[in-house]
């Protein structure tokens, strides 16, 4: 017992020195913890998906290493911080480029941009070798996108349903009469045809009801020529 608890307590220091073996450690690390997140990215079908986050992961925690090894080995004075601070503000830069807004002026991407920010966070403290913040970090964040995915999902269901009236003067009527029959209706967008009095009424309905109405209920609409569930 005594050996395994010298060794442990050898393990340690070494891991939390800076040498080949912690740097390499905590490289690697970062590596598995950022592969683990876009795992789950992936599985979504994100763009930013295993490699993404790895990478992100890896670069975060060398600016770690990177900053501890200016300061220990070059000896050059200042704030050790300062380096990876750069990461926290320039991952802004990549996070944008996941949001998108969607024509029905919905946004996605946002979890995709959040969770990319969190995990250079994660490389910069396995960096400077907070192993235990990291590991647990990158826990909670799996948890996080996982199962707060399923709550969002079923509060936020949303389908498209396309409307078409043979006359565009009908439309504000046509969309008091969906309000009334929908009863959760989020949000709508009119479209009007190119040559005659046709409008495309594009109706955005939030199904969180079990009564929510198809596209069936609006077809004895008054105007209502076509109506289809997308």
């Amino acid at each position: 017992m005594e050996m395994v608890m010298a060794f442990l307590a050898d393990a340690q220091s070494i891991l939390h020195d800076y040498n080949w073996i912690s740097a390499s450690a905590r490289l690697l690390l970062a590596v598995l913890l950022g592969s683990v997140i876009g795992a789950e990215r992936a599985r979504h079908g994100q763009a930013a998906g295993m490699r993404t986050h790895a990478l992100v992961c890896l670069g975060s925690a060398l600016t770690s290493l990177t900053s501890i090894y200016i300061s220990s080995y070059l000896g050059q004075t200042g704030d050790v911080a300062r380096i990876p601070a750069q990461v926290i503000s320039g991952i802004g830069f990549l996070g944008a480029g996941m949001i998108i807004v969607k024509g029905n002026n919905s946004i996605v991407g946002l979890t995709t941009a959040a969770g990319m920010w969190a995990t250079a966070a994660i490389g910069i403290a396995v960096g400077y070798g907070f192993y235990s913040g990291g590991v647990l970090s990158a826990f909670l964040c799996l948890l996080t996108m996982v199962f707060m995915a399923k709550f969002e999902k079923a509060k936020k269901i949303s389908r498209k349903v396309y409307v078409e009236l043979n006359d565009m003067h009908l439309v504000n009527s046509f969309i008091d009469h969906a309000c009334e029959a929908a009863n959760d209706l989020l949000e709508y967008q009119v479209t009007a045809a190119k040559s005659g009095n046709t409008s495309h009424i594009g109706l955005y309905l939030n199904s969180r009801h079990s009564l929510t109405p198809r596209a069936s209920t609006f077809l004895d609409m008054d105007g209502v020529v076509f109506a289809l569930d997308e």
